[in-house]
């Protein structure tokens, strides 16, 4: 073994590389169902991967690690944050990985093909495989392209939908609140936002939608933040609000160390996002209902433009006071707010109750709401693909990640004749 980086590990993990017959070091069998995705922020490496450990199935988070002893050597034997790993990928196993709360993390030496090294460190190595292809060939069109991988987009994300529904008995207020929800988590916080939002359903938030603070008491509270010891007089009273709603509706806080605050810009701070969210809330309570009657671009924009209440004016943590500033949700956080929740559920209900004008809705407002600013957008246009507006972005989004990622290209090929 000549090439120890945790990149490696990361290249062998997400291109699948690693051989079909993986055992845990204590026997187990393991199958990998869904690598994942990889999270760039504080936290585990890895997040939403699916793996079969022995006979059981996890959904969870996987840490890579050139040796295993590095597990307590950054210390995440102490973080409740790495108590949701489910397996522990490692080159060598010279130690266990013992969770903050005392248990084993299943631990996993991969075993792949030592060429994939050398193939590793070629700087042949692209944002895609077929890069080299892309670049001889200017004159592509991408429009159809586009058009039949945004189908394929919103159709699985109808799927997603439609799975919501199904555990929601049906109720599309609630999904779309789930949803929306989890779209406030930006990513970041994306999972922790859902669960928050599924052990506080939006029926409990619709009896106190005409006051803003019982609204921010029951999100701070589920959401475990007012767990804390804060000596803030806006602090206790939230406290003392979520005191008296704990004990009515049975409500169970989260553990405050899901959320991610380490390495996130301030006005990502999940703080200010739950008061964001709050703000929504208190406009309407039947989000979705509200949604579907709104018919323009501008007027989804002025609608989902909210502002946290005025003591998250200088603050973004509870209890530290900082210089007065406006944190209104940006024009960019509301478009993916958006993409990733309204169009889809436009789509979807379209497609539900054969309503034509909202699957049209959401193809103008995707055609109309601009490209989105990220690293596949970034790269594609390195390559002379280059997004006009959401739909072609979305589009890219889809491509990568649904083919490139999981190295499906032949299935692309034969789809899309890219080259």
């Amino acid at each position: 073994m000549t090439h120890t980086s945790e990149k490696f590990l990361q290249y062998v993990w997400f291109n699948k590389l690693f051989s079909p017959r993986q055992t845990t070091t204590d026997g187990l069998r393991v199958e990998v169902l869904d690598v994942g995705q990889i999270n760039t922020d504080a936290g585990a490496d890895v997040f939403n991967a699916k793996i079969k450990i022995g006979d059981t199935l996890w959904a969870g988070n996987v840490e890579f690690h050139t040796y295993a002893s590095d597990w307590q050597r950054h210390g995440h034997h102490t973080d409740r944050a790495y108590n949701a790993v489910i397996l522990h990928v490692v080159l060598f196993d010279d130690s266990e990985a013992i969770r903050e709360n005392q248990t084993i993390v299943p631990q996993l030496i991969i075993k792949y093909p030592k060429y994939i090294e050398e193939d590793f460190k070629s700087p042949q190595i692209s944002f895609v495989h077929c890069a080299d292809k892309i670049t001889q060939d200017k004159s592509k069109d991408f429009s159809e392209i586009f058009d039949r991988l945004i189908s394929e987009r919103l159709e699985n994300k109808c799927t997603a939908i439609d799975n919501l529904l199904a555990n929601s008995a049906n109720d599309w207020e609630e999904a779309f609140y789930i949803t929306t929800a989890r779209c406030f988590g930006f990513g970041t916080n994306a999972d922790t936002f859902e669960a928050l939002a599924k052990r506080l359903p939006q029926k409990i938030l619709a009896k106190h939608k005409d006051n803003l603070t019982h609204i921010e008491a029951l999100l701070f509270g589920t959401g475990g933040f007012l767990e804390q010891s804060v000596e803030d007089e806006y602090f206790a009273t939230l406290r003392k609000e979520f005191d008296f709603f704990r004990q009515k509706y049975e409500l169970n806080p989260m553990d405050i160390s899901l959320w991610k605050q380490f390495r996130v810009r301030p006005t990502n701070f999940p703080t200010i996002r739950i008061a964001q969210f709050a703000n929504l809330i208190h406009k309407s309570t039947k989000l979705f209902s509200k949604t579907i009657e709104i018919q323009s671009y501008k007027s989804l924009r002025q609608y989902y433009d909210c502002s946290p209440s005025a003591y998250w004016t200088d603050h973004y943590r509870f209890g530290e006071k900082t210089e007065p500033t406006t944190k209104h949700i940006s024009k960019s956080s509301i478009d993916s707010i958006l993409i990733n929740s309204v169009i889809p559920f436009y789509y979807a209900y379209s497609r539900k109750f054969d309503l034509k004008k909202f699957a049209d809705f959401a193809l103008e407002l995707l055609h109309e709401i601009p490209a989105e600013k990220n690293r596949i957008t970034r790269e594609f246009s390195r390559l002379g693909i280059h997004s006009r507006n959401a739909l072609q972005s979305q589009a890219l989004t889809e491509l990568k990640c649904r083919y490139c990622d999981v190295k499906r290209c032949y299935i692309c090929k034969n789809n899309f004749e890219i080259w």
